[in-house]
């Protein structure tokens, strides 16, 4: 999929009106293009595909109810409506919508690259948002959106302050209709009312308990009762499961550790907001969009309600650099250690609560130069943890036990600077498999580690051991309750290709027209760090003459710079992952 170009070719002319400039992404009806119009306006091209899409998106005769509800709307908060009607493709029918271009990102990609640390800047977002559904829910025929998500607000940055705007109607349903018409099919879960996935009862307070899920992950870096949706579709086919698996999450008590040493201005009432709007009784929940809006402008007083769930007011550790922030790609891993070990660790409260501690480690395996070190120094400065890099040759010794020694004094140092990182490079050269170690000292290393390494999350301790062949390593040192988290780090896939020469080239002078998308091409299996030294061997010689970076010099150097891995290379890692897979539990392949 990652090579996907869409239907639509580059420089299609659709309806005589609309240039096709590049395909966007793939959705599971739809496809997304930006597109420039014969007045020479940029606008977003959505086609839909018919066949692909729920019977309950079309009215009674017929119309895609997102193109007639878009048709209606008109308002600041919302995105405006250009276009629409019919193409046929090779025989095949598709609808498509034209709307006004947003230049700017969704408040998902904002919260990636930041995080919100004023409640002027969460009321100033979530007030355009509660202003778009107070208008959708106050028509003649009125509009729930079901799926107000932090990728369906995108923030509008055409002006000098960012306003939001409610995009994708794609399950947005009138009041009016039956609640038969209320498909759950690829929802994120995360944000949508109990009622709306029990019962399929849609209403505005099941748009404002979104809003209230939304309002918490902006606070809290995650959605409430958070539940990593994408596992369970992977693993859980039956939806019943899915559901009841949500469902008991909501029965725990909501969690609020404290912000207010990282939110400027921070005041305990916007708790009670967020509780009101994620109230299980809708009748409790805020009559309104405007009361909701009311209530965060502070124009309006409600109750105390907090006190019914369970406040942590533990502080999060801060983060040291950029953290996550540094690394292009690799998302599914950057979430799953959010959620299993930095909030853990950021809310010991809840976690004594549910006897739960941090896992002790994690082990990163694959090719060279493919980001394994980088991440894990990353993930320390995300943690606020202190942090140690550790290489083979500096727990070596020449004397008897020696290394065992260094081994026991680096855990005891850890332990004096909890909450402490422990990255291992090369480990499988440190904790080789004991029956074939050539003698005593090395299994007495190894046995040594793994005392050191039981239960030391229980100390504050993670361990990231890293290496090229994890199919060599003792695998005591792999079995559960040790290195619990595994994760096969392949060279980058396309996305994350496009993505890592984006940041490279972001601050270097160079041309118009670099094309990402034709040099994540050229770049296919390379490593992280042949992409790196592509981009700083043209800057170190174009810095002579003080010359912009053109494509033309990317391509040329590319096609003359051997890769550091081989395809060869690549077959035989992707043998060890299938090998290793075989030994633990099934996990999906990340890409950088």
């Amino acid at each position: 999929m990652e090579n996907y170009k869409g239907i639509l070719p580059k420089s299609f002319v659709l309806d005589g009106k609309y240039t096709v400039q590049f395909f966007i992404k793939k959705g599971q009806n739809a496809e997304t293009y930006r597109v420039k119009g014969a007045d020479g306006k940029l606008f977003f091209l959505k086609l839909f595909n018919p066949a692909q899409t729920h019977h309950t998106a079309f009215d009674t005769h017929g119309n895609l109810l997102e193109i007639e509800f878009l048709k209606k709307i008109k308002h600041e908060n919302i995105v405006s409506y250009r276009d629409s009607g019919e193409i046929i493709i090779e025989n095949k029918k598709y609808l498509y919508l034209i709307l006004d271009f947003i230049v700017g990102e969704t408040l998902d990609e904002r919260m990636l690259r930041e995080r919100i640390s004023t409640l002027y800047d969460l009321r100033q977002i979530l007030s355009g948002v509660l202003n778009g559904l107070q208008y959708l829910h106050s028509l003649p025929e009125p509009i729930i959106h079901n799926e107000i998500t932090p990728q369906n607000i995108m923030l509008d940055l055409s002006d000098e302050t960012p306003k939001a705007k409610i995009i994708d109607f794609g399950y947005a349903r009138s009041f009016l209709q039956s609640s038969k018409t209320f498909n759950k099919q690829g929802l994120n879960l995360n944000y949508i009312a109990s009622e709306c996935i029990t019962a399929g009862i849609f209403s505005p307070q099941s748009d404002l308990f979104s809003v209230g899920a939304v309002m918490y992950q902006m606070l809290y870096g995650m959605p409430p009762w958070n539940v990593s949706i994408s596992n369970f579709q992977m693993q859980m086919d039956d939806e019943s499961a899915k559901i009841e698996k949500i469902l008991q999450q909501r029965d725990k008590p909501l969690l609020f550790p404290a912000v207010a040493d990282r939110i400027v201005d921070f005041d305990n009432s916007i708790l009670n907001i967020i509780v009101k709007a994620l109230n299980p009784d809708t009748e409790k929940r805020f009559v309104s969009a405007q009361d909701f809006l009311q209530a965060l402008n502070s124009e309006k007083t409600i109750g105390d309600t907090v006190g019914e769930f369970v406040v942590s007011q533990t502080s999060p550790r801060k983060k040291r650099g950029n953290g996550f922030a540094d690394i292009a790609g690799m998302q599914q891993m950057k979430d799953k250690l959010k959620n299993e070990v930095i909030d853990l660790i950021n809310d010991p409260e809840g976690a004594r609560m549910y006897n739960i501690s941090m896992p002790n480690g994690m082990l990163l395996y694959g090719p060279p130069g493919c980001g394994k070190s980088f991440f894990a120094e990353k993930f320390a400065e995300e943690t606020g943890f202190n942090y140690k890099y550790v290489s083979p040759g500096e727990l070596g010794s020449i004397y008897i036990h020696g290394a065992q020694e260094k081994i026991l004094a680096l855990f005891e140092e850890a332990r004096k600077n909890a909450p402490f990182v422990i990255c291992l490079d090369e480990v499988s050269s440190l904790f080789p498999k004991r029956e074939a170690a050539r003698d005593n000292l090395l299994i007495g290393e190894v046995d040594e580690f793994l005392v050191q390494l039981n239960n030391c999350g229980k100390d504050g301790i993670f361990v990231i051991a890293m290496t090229n062949f994890p199919q060599n390593i003792d695998k005591a040192v792999l079995r559960t309750g040790r290195l619990d988290i595994k994760i096969y780090v392949p060279p980058p896939d396309f996305e994350a290709r496009k993505a890592l020469l984006e940041m490279y080239l972001k601050d270097l002078p160079k041309d118009f027209g670099i094309d990402y998308e034709e040099l994540s091409k050229l770049t296919e299996n390379r490593a992280v760090s042949d992409i790196r030294f592509i981009v700083d061997d043209i800057g170190r010689n174009c810095r002579k003459e003080r010359k912009r970076i053109t494509m033309e010099m990317l391509i040329d150097k590319i096609k003359n710079t051997l890769p550091s891995i081989t395809p060869d290379d690549i077959k035989n890692h992707e043998r060890i992952k299938n090998e290793m897979e075989g030994q633990i539990e099934q996990r999906p392949r990340i890409g950088f």
